[in-house]
């Protein structure tokens, strides 16, 4: 009988991307927009406190495991902004999030060269058997590569269409979805989890 775990995420494209993979894994995936879990405001410092805060809140509410992932990403000629506060960039939290979050980002880097473009995709994914579980699996994963000057492919979500990956010589958005899920930042993290799960078994 499979595990039944809850994926502490609101963003269905986080849900689309993971719940097939962990399914592989061998659990039972319900989103917790499907028990009527808010997501918990972030207030964390880093990608791993957030994903930590997500998953507890979940664990709290459902009673069951929960597995969370916190990403975003991260520009050096920004600081590493958007960071933590990829989501909402824009200062917006709707449907439109996403396209107003990737304009603001174009403009911030306007007059940035393309050779000082470079950035890369964080992930950190954790997995908490119940709400105070000490021994968190944590995993992490990341995918380097560059802002494009202008939006290009229309497959995935968020920055997908303006993050430029040279390993694959094209957006993000460019890719299959089959193609994304073996190379992009929440892949790798996905991996690393499996990897942990598999020495804990």
């Amino acid at each position: 009988m499979k595990q039944k775990v809850v994926l502490a995420t609101g963003n269905q494209g986080k849900v689309k991307e993971m719940a097939d993979v962990l399914a592989d894994f061998g659990f039972d995936v319900i989103a917790q927009t499907d028990l009527n879990i808010e997501s918990p405001e972030e207030t964390g410092l880093t990608f791993i406190e957030n994903a930590l805060l997500k998953a507890r809140y979940a664990s709290k509410i459902s009673g069951l495991p929960a597995i969370a992932d916190d990403s975003g990403l991260v520009v050096k000629a920004l600081s590493g902004a958007p960071g933590l506060y990829s989501a909402r960039y824009a200062g917006v939290d709707d449907n439109t999030a996403d396209a107003k979050n990737r304009a603001k980002l174009l403009s911030e880097l306007a007059h940035v060269a393309p050779t000082e473009r470079q950035a890369k995709f964080v992930s950190c994914i954790v997995m908490l058997q119940h709400e105070t579980d000490p021994s968190p699996i944590i995993a992490e994963g990341e995918c380097f590569g560059e802002i494009a000057l202008t939006e290009k492919g229309d497959n995935g979500f968020g920055y997908d269409s303006i993050f430029f990956s040279p390993e694959v010589n094209c957006t993000f958005a460019e890719l299959e979805t089959e193609q994304k899920k073996k190379i992009s930042h929440r892949a790798k993290a996905l991996s690393v989890l499996k990897n942990k799960l598999a020495i804990r078994a």
